[in-house]
């Protein structure tokens, strides 16, 4: 049986990636709701951050060693 691990993770990541990065971009403007986390907006970092950790699960999936 030949499964790489490493691309539904990767897909799994970068959509959510997607929808959180997308959800930080749309909510930009909103102090009110980042008032808690200092005015970070939490949303949008966080969202890119798993956006590159699927990206790179997928790159590992396409260009990886193949046991």
């Amino acid at each position: 049986m030949n499964f790489d691990l490493r691309l539904p993770i990767g897909l799994l990541f970068s959509v959510f990636g997607l929808v959180l990065t997308g959800y930080g971009l749309a909510t930009k403007g909103d102090t009110a709701l980042y008032e808690k986390s200092l005015g970070i907006n939490m949303n949008l970092w966080w969202g890119l951050v798993l956006l590159v950790f699927g990206l790179g699960m997928l790159a590992f999936a396409k260009f990886g060693k193949k046991a």
